[in-house]
Order: structure tokens, then sequence, then C-alpha cells
């Protein structure tokens, strides 16, 4: 199975041994029935980015590790699922006799996550972009995931979501670059922008037919 050979290579380049109990519950996390986009689908994506792009990294086995956790916990509209997903990654690596200094970097990079912001850390830009990919992803997978994270957030009015998608969208639009990693944003830059400027674009249009 691909994901259990991944999961054994990123504890291998950290010169660990890896558990299959910290591998079987986190599988277990991102099958959970509640989850949409933020599943297996999500992760394997992220992990095959993470193999193609892991000689960008300067610890590759430690972006690997952040990815596997990164949405370790996810719970909508829950404001401390990278927090907890963190605290899953350093309970993990403690168990394995990680160094203090490994646990805290792990961490730090999925913290990285909660705000997707630009850092000038090489390892933490290379998990943003990984995680942003999806911007930049085919129209038809990218419809998906739109399609994906609305059923995430089923339970929110669909006003409200929509409100408050259109400004998670347009924030990321006015930013003078999506991906700090060269390589990602040569990959993915374009075909992002194009992809939420569609789907800005729609969601005004639904307005619009909301006030006829």
């Amino acid at each position: 199975m691909l994901l259990e050979r991944q999961w054994a290579d990123a504890w291998h380049r950290l010169g660990l041994a890896d558990s299959d109990t910290w591998r079987d519950r986190l599988l277990a996390s991102y099958a959970e029935p509640a989850r949409h986009y933020h599943t297996l689908q999500h992760l394997a994506e992220c992990l095959a980015l993470c193999d193609e792009f892991a000689h960008l990294a300067e610890r590759p086995g430690e972006v690997a590790i952040a990815l596997w956790f990164h949405d370790a916990v996810y719970q909508p509209p829950a404001k401390d699922n990278e927090a907890r997903s963190a605290a899953w990654a350093g309970a993990a690596l403690g168990e394995a006799g990680a160094a203090r200094a490994v646990i805290d970097r792990v961490q730090a990079l999925v913290m990285a996550t909660a705000r997707h912001d630009a850092p000038g850390e090489i390892d933490a830009a290379l998990v943003i972009d990984i995680d942003l990919a999806i911007l930049g992803a085919n129209p038809h997978r990218f419809a998906q995931y739109e399609a994906q994270i609305r059923a995430e957030y089923g339970a929110v009015p669909p006003h409200l979501f929509q409100d408050k998608r259109r400004a998670v969208l347009a924030h990321f639009l006015a930013r003078p670059a999506l991906y700090t990693t060269p390589a990602l944003r040569t990959r993915f830059e374009y075909q992002a922008r194009k992809n939420l400027q569609g789907a800005l674009g729609a969601s005004l249009v639904t307005d619009a037919n909301k006030l006829r």
C-alpha cells in the first residue's frame, strides 16, 4: 500500500522507527465520515507532491511527517484543529524518541497550515504550498474540492457560508503570489488564479440571481 510505504519512508528519513499504531490512528482519522475534503484523498495528494518536491526541503523527513499530521484533527468550525494536530505529531515523535528540536520544528510546520501565510523558512513554505496546491488543480478537481468544502460545512446556512467562502477565496486571490516555492508557483499559480476567479465570479452570479 502506497500510504504505508510513504509513512515508513518519512520515519526512516528521520532515523526513527515508525509506529503502526499512529499510522492506523491517522488513517482512521482521515477516513472519518464527517470529512469530505480533509480526507485520505487530500492526504494522498499532499504526500505525492511531497515525494516529488522532497529535494527542495531542508529536512524532507520533517516535511513529510508534518503533512501526515497537518489535518490529523479536523472538526469544522473548530479553531484549534491545527494545535490539536500538532499535539498528535508531538506525541508520536516523542514516543519514537525524537529530539526536542525535531518535535518543535514538526509542530511548527503543522501550525503553519493554520494561516497559510507566506513564511521565510523553506520547509514551512513547502508544507503550505503543498497544502494549497488544490487551488491550482485542474478545473474538475477544483470544482470537486469546492463541493467537498461545502459538504464539510453543511451545518452552516448557505448565505453565511457563501459570504465567508467568498472572503477566503478573495483573500488568496489578492496575494501577490499564492505560492512561495518557485517550483510550485510555476506548476500551480496560473491555474489557481483562474480557479479562484471562476469561483468568485460564480458566487457573484448566484448573489445576483437571488436579487431578481
